[in-house]
């Protein structure tokens, strides 16, 4: 019998099983297919900043807990499992090159001031000598507004993922890949037995945090639950030393740069189903949005290719909290773009939830019925 029982092994399950292993819970953890290997290992591992005193929404209270939560986890991760995350606080650039583009930017650099983030508008003349790696470009392709946030972070997350496992192992959570829940037995609005291809588990708690695969699970407990599977292409470049210092930002694409000479170029947003194929179409095109920002990725060889589904709800806000209906029940799924950002967070506070004590951030935006 063990104290929790978590459906899915993707960052926010290892994240949460190591949090509640810590506060002395035994937990098993299952997942279709190898732990940490969708959409959790496919990101980038972009930090943005945030302000933990000036976030009102408790989303942005998730967010800038999760900030300043990763700073430590990365630390503590290393201090018990001897792996190098890849943290650092490394800056990122904030650009646009369309008029639109522009007058979002405007509005996020506004609306980072009024949390207290720091972001500071970086002159044309000056950003040739702060990052040379990076074209202003030219014609219509021209950069029309350029910022700086000093304070964002960046993640490597199959070394944060490695660690995680190891740190779950070394606690005593019991992982199992490649097994499938099956039907979850309920008597008395609990679920008292979930049956698995593995054989049936008994714990006092179940999450599920099965990451785009959620709804599926849901919908063998009776619950509706929007979580839909959006693809994301991503390409790695490898260069003889790091063309750039600092993450650039463009939108909803990013170019990401590691120190050992990588860079990662992403990412489309596509509704395709469960479909994680790259396409030609999608590849070039974010070859050559890499190769404007910075021409000497041009020259750089293109190491690989791949695709993950994030888990998008359709409000945009992830799902978090006791399942309607079942009183040991609970999910944590749908943070679409953000789920290895929120997830020290998200294990905090859902862990306080399980544990059944009050969490420290505001659930009810997040609630499966909202």
């Amino acid at each position: 019998m063990y104290d929790f029982a978590i459906i899915g092994g993707g960052v926010i399950g290892l994240s949460l099983a190591w949090q509640l292993a810590r506060r002395g819970s035994r937990v098993r953890l299952i997942d279709r297919g190898q732990p940490g290997k969708e959409a959790s290992w496919a990101g980038a591992g972009i930090l943005p900043p945030a302000s933990l005193s000036h976030a009102l929404h408790p989303y942005d209270r998730l967010r800038a807990l999760a900030s300043q939560l990763h700073v430590e986890w990365s630390a503590e991760l290393r201090s018990e499992t001897g792996i190098d995350t890849g943290y650092r606080r490394c800056g990122g650039w904030h650009v646009a090159r369309t008029a639109g583009e522009a007058a979002a930017l405007a509005a996020w650099v506004e609306a980072s001031r009024e949390e207290r983030i720091l972001v500071e508008r970086v002159p044309f003349d000056e950003l040739p000598g702060l990052e040379p790696g990076l074209s202003l470009g030219s014609g219509a392709a021209r950069v029309r507004a350029c910022y700086l946030a000093p304070d964002e972070a960046q993640l490597r997350n199959p070394r944060h993922l490695q660690a995680l496992a190891a740190a779950c192992a070394a606690r005593g959570v019991e992982v199992t890949p490649h097994v499938e829940a099956a039907q979850a037995v309920i008597q008395r609005g609990q679920i008292v037995e979930l049956q698995t291809s593995a054989g049936p588990i008994r714990a006092g708690g179940y999450c599920y945090t099965a990451g785009a695969w959620t709804g599926q699970l849901m919908a063998q407990l009776g619950v509706p639950l929007n979580v839909l599977p959006i693809r994301g292409q991503i390409v790695l470049f490898r260069c003889q030393r790091p063309p750039l210092a600092r993450i650039v930002n463009e939108g909803s694409r990013y170019l990401v740069p590691r120190d050992d000479g990588r860079l990662l170029a992403g990412s489309t947003e596509e509704e395709v189903g469960f479909d994680k194929r790259t396409t030609s179409e999608a590849i070039r095109e974010l070859t050559q949005f890499a190769c404007q920002l910075v021409p000497t990725l041009a020259a750089a060889e293109v190491e690989q290719t791949w695709a993950g589904l994030r888990p998008g709800s359709l409000d945009g806000l992830p799902y978090m909290g006791r399942l309607p209906g079942h009183a040991n029940a609970f999910v944590a799924a749908g943070h679409f773009r953000s789920g290895l950002y929120l997830s020290p967070a998200v294990a905090v506070v859902m862990s306080q939830l399980l544990l059944g004590e009050t969490p420290q951030i505001d659930l009810g935006p997040f609630g499966v019925l909202r």
